[in-house]
């Protein structure tokens, strides 16, 4: 068996999938690496094969219809054969010496009587244009170096939380967890790494800065006026963890630590989404953004009322223009300081 499994989502992915694959290969024979085109209409099907006749014992290329991000992601899990999984995106790459200490990490780990559930590490945005680098960490919030529970996680500021490009999963608990990420759907990335929480007990922290995750292509999913434009999907997205926690909260409730990391994380997501629909200044969004909050009083008022007259909540809130505009510029603010869109 494979020591990890990581996953590549391509969709069109030609002018820079090279770049993220070379950087996976680092990682030799302990490592699967499952490129799966997402039904791309460039060269990313030829360069996946000719990767995977390259380097056989290591690279898989599977071929499928277009479905989305989720879509190619649920392919990888269904495929992996290595004992933890990761997703990296085509855009994206790691850091080769953090690539090494965490697959050092995991082989000590797997001889242990204890499972680990979900490796957490650093990652970096590499933001176009811009020399110097913001980098995620969570020294502050997670213990590092052993084996911890939710009980000793501590505070996680306002707008930290734990990303895809955090993230290296136990694959049989994303399979326990029955994770299925909807098609043609952006922005479920949220859903992949809010879906398992309930399923984790044991988790590690390395603080290396692995994952490279670039951001500053006019055309990438995270850019603001795209986010604009695709904003059902993002309310899509939203309502699904509104449903997820609401339908889960028995389950969830029972650790104090893991219920306020998922209301949190929950609160950032309906931020989100509600600044977008402010910032689209349309009628029509600001309709849109009325019902998402009634959606959620009605599914949950206990979470409601949490999220809306809480510090992130309360503030998307404000009434008319200037409660709007204040709303607004907290925003910009969060994006100076943790460098998104």
């Amino acid at each position: 068996m494979k020591l990890l499994t990581i996953t590549i989502p391509c969709y069109n992915s030609a002018a820079y999938m090279e770049k993220c694959i070379e950087s996976l290969l680092v990682g030799g024979e302990d490592v699967e690496i499952i490129i799966v085109n997402d039904g791309s209409k460039d060269r990313t099907a030829e360069i996946a094969d000719s990767y995977a006749a390259k380097y056989p014992t290591i690279i898989r290329a599977i071929h499928k219809e277009n479905g989305g991000h989720g879509s190619a992601v649920n392919t990888g899990v269904a495929n992996a054969e290595g004992l933890y999984f990761k997703v990296v995106d085509s855009d994206d790459w790691v850091k080769e010496s953090a690539y090494l200490e965490i697959l050092k990490t995991l082989r000590e780990l797997t001889g242990t009587n204890k499972s680990l559930d979900m490796f957490i590490s650093n990652f970096v945005y590499e933001k176009e244009a811009e020399e110097k680098h913001r980098v995620m960490s969570y020294r502050l919030a997670l213990p590092q170096n052993r084996l911890f529970t939710w009980d000793e996680v501590r505070h996680f500021l306002k707008g930290q939380y734990i990303l895809m490009h955090s993230v290296i999963f136990r694959t049989k608990l994303l399979i326990e967890c029955k994770l299925e990420l909807p098609e043609h759907t952006f922005y479920v990335d949220n859903i992949y790494v809010f879906f398992p929480l309930p399923y984790v007990k044991n988790m590690y922290y390395l603080d290396v800065n692995f994952y490279r995750y670039y951001i500053g292509r006019a055309d990438q999913s995270v850019n603001e006026n795209i986010m604009i434009s695709r904003i059902d999907q993002q309310i899509k997205v939203n309502k699904l963890m509104i449903d997820y926690m609401a339908e889960n909260m028995s389950k969830i409730s029972k650790n104090r630590k893991l219920y306020h990391y998922m209301l949190s994380y929950l609160d950032i997501i309906t931020t989100v989404s509600s600044i977008l629909m402010i910032r689209s200044n349309t009628e029509e969004n600001l309709e849109k953004k009325r019902e998402l909050w009634k959606y959620l009083k009605e599914k949950d008022k206990h979470i409601f009322n949490r999220l809306r007259y809480g510090i992130l909540g309360n503030g998307m809130n404000l009434p008319g223009k200037g409660g709007r505009k204040i709303s607004v510029e907290g925003y910009k603010i969060a994006q100076r300081l943790f460098k998104f869109n």
